[in-house]
This record gives C-alpha cells, structure tokens and sequence, in this order.
C-alpha cells in the first residue's frame, strides 16, 4: 500500500520542542517535505529535503527546524525546537510529483498531525 503516515504532534509549551515522523510505504521517499496548515490560513511550505539530503527551510522555521530523512527507515522527520504558539498547525508531509518541491503538483500526502504550542 503506497501511503505516508505522520506521527509525532501534539501539545507543547512555548519554547519546547516535538519530533515529527513521516513514515512511507509502498515508494522511497527521495525529495520530500513539510507543510503546515493554521485554521482560516493558507498551507505553508517549511522545509524539504533533495535526495542528495540538501535542505531548504522557510524563513518563518529557519534556525529552529530540522528537517531529515532516514533512507534505510524511509522515515522523513520535522525536528521542532523553540515552538511559538504561531506554530501551531496541523502539520503534513509530502511527495512532489517532480524535482521542484514547491510547484504544487504531489503525488502523495500524509494525513496530518495536530501541532498545538500553548501554555
């Protein structure tokens, strides 16, 4: 079964940190990425990964998001630190369907993961 299934959200205390986990079936992950979506905003592309593991990162997650991928796993992650209370989202992964991540074409996506950063 060709599918990504996300895990890892949750609730976290501003400043605090959480690990997202992207997990594929059924294809290698190669170029892959994350995307977030806040209620009544549109999605936001935050970071990918080529498959010779260069990273791209948004401006809105750069210096506080890790992006990285296991090959042997075919597992991509979302390393989270200094979370801010406008970082929560329901968070998704995804395969483009070519070599440019953000041209809005994708072949697969994960079924996202509530991130909510509140004290």
């Amino acid at each position: 079964q060709v599918q990504l299934v996300e895990s890892g959200g949750g609730l976290v205390q501003p400043g605090g940190s959480l690990r997202l986990s992207c997990a594929a079936s059924g294809f290698r992950l190669g170029l892959t990425g994350w995307f977030r979506q806040a209620p009544g905003k549109e999605r936001e592309g935050l970071a990918c990964i080529s498959e010779d593991g260069s990273t791209y990162y948004a401006d809105s997650v750069k210096e506080r998001f890790t992006i990285s991928r296991d090959n042997a796993k075919n597992t991509l992650y979302l390393q989270m630190n200094s979370l801010k209370p406008e970082d929560t989202a329901v968070y998704y992964c995804a395969k483009p369907r070519t070599t440019n991540m953000w041209l809005g074409e994708y072949d697969y996506w994960g079924q996202g993961t509530q991130v909510t950063v509140s004290s």
